[in-house]
């Protein structure tokens, strides 16, 4: 007999459980290599110096009656401060009013979508595109459409004309990119593609939201400046800039602590103020503060050059065993940073199917790519993390997988 259940909200219909989240669950099988999450690897975790940082937040009265009480929603004001200045040295002119602090920066997805879409809506974004964003956007009913940074001849006028075809009176609302080592391919946009993304939006007037989650993990080659510095740069400011910069400490510090931010111009932070307010009202104090001694004098540029050398022996045992082992037929991006490979199989297999097979058969776990598609194309795409497993894990897992393309 099937339990009650109400008449839910139409949008209840379009939310799915993430593939990425469900495979995680495959961590727990003995003898399973996971490639699929993209999770960082607990053995950069700070936990002395996070044990030390609770005990010294709580050490006295006034401290511990802060840090375990309600605080604003705009976020602790020493953090606010120091993640301005960490974005002013990425070239965006930022004040403490330009940042909102978040529930990592999956929560801040959730907010831009309540707060620019409309049913029927248009959002822009790359195929494949981020699991957590097409899920967190979702909910709020739009339309997608796709943009292709790197290659594409498509007009403004295009992407407007497309919308409002769609359905009567709705328009393009955003445009939404990871720039910097993307998940799920690990590629990078070019300073020109850069450029372009910034023409398009302001061709439709829309604003264009900045993932970098993984801007900090550049393994190789010279940075890029941040979408947002170089559109306060041409716009004069960043209470002028139409771009929404979405950040976290969950790549580079610890997951746990849910501490994430949105960089933005005070207007726009003051709409996700509200949002904050009616969700969960501001993001753990004591989470936050000692974020704030994690991350202070110097000690985030500790915490990342350690990441990037660790990360970067991982990447390299990965592509050089994909060298090695795969068949011909199979192609796989080299990321220069972050923590995914993307491999692309031959036309007539199944990322899905191959994904049954390589559990039971050679027990490795990966990421089927449909899952990173809108429309759900891709369907001989994987992607593959090398976040997790050691290096000759990493060797004997693809060593696995090729022998059973093989």
């Amino acid at each position: 007999m099937s339990s009650w259940q109400p008449i839910y909200a139409r949008r209840a219909e379009r939310m799915k459980a993430s593939e990425i989240r469900e495979l995680l669950k495959l961590l727990e099988r003995p003898g399973v290599i996971s490639f699929a999450g993209g999770i960082p690897d607990p053995e950069l975790f700070p936990a002395a110096a996070a044990t030390q940082a609770y005990g010294e937040v709580l050490a006295d009265q006034a401290g511990a009656s802060a840090a375990l009480q309600y605080s604003v929603s705009e976020g602790y004001a020493p953090l606010r401060e120091w993640i301005a200045g960490h974005m002013a040295g990425r070239g965006v002119p930022a004040s403490a009013d330009n940042i909102l602090i978040t529930s990592g920066s999956q929560q801040a997805l959730d907010f831009l979508g309540k707060l620019l879409l409309t049913p029927g809506d248009t959002a822009l974004v790359t195929a494949p595109t981020y699991l957590g964003a097409l899920q967190a956007f979702s909910a709020y009913e739009p339309r997608y459409d796709v943009i292709r940074p790197h290659a594409s001849n498509r007009t403004p006028a295009s992407y407007a004309d497309e919308a409002a075809k769609a359905t009567s009176g709705a328009r393009v609302k955003f445009a939404y990119v990871v720039p910097d080592f993307a998940n799920p391919t690990g590629d990078t946009l070019s300073l020109a593609a850069r450029g372009d993304i910034l023409d398009l939006a302001a061709e439709l007037d829309v604003p264009v939201l900045e993932d970098s989650a993984y801007s900090a993990l550049r393994l190789e080659g010279d940075e890029l400046p941040a979408l947002q510095a170089i559109d306060a740069g041409r716009s004069g400011s960043l209470d002028r800039s139409r771009v929404i910069y979405l950040g976290t400490f969950s790549k580079t510090v610890a997951p746990g602590l849910r501490v994430g931010w949105v960089c933005a111009s005070r207007a726009i932070i003051g709409r996700l103020v509200l949002i904050k307010q009616a969700s969960d009202l501001n993001v753990s104090a004591i989470n936050q503060m000692v974020m704030h001694r994690l991350v202070e004098g110097g000690r985030h540029a500790e915490l990342i050059a350690t990441a990037r050398a660790h990360y970067r022996r991982k990447r390299d045992a990965m592509l050089g065993s994909l060298e090695a082992e795969m068949p011909s037929g199979v192609s796989w991006t080299r990321p220069e940073g972050g923590l995914f490979v993307w491999a692309t199989l031959p036309e007539s297999m199944s990322g899905a199917a191959l994904l049954e097979r390589a559990v039971e058969e050679a027990k490795v776990a990966f990421v089927p790519g449909a899952a990173f598609f809108h429309d759900g194309s891709g369907a001989n795409t994987i992607r593959l993390s090398y976040s997790l497993p050691q290096e000759p894990t990493i060797a004997e897992g693809i060593g696995r997988l090729a022998a059973l393309l093989r």
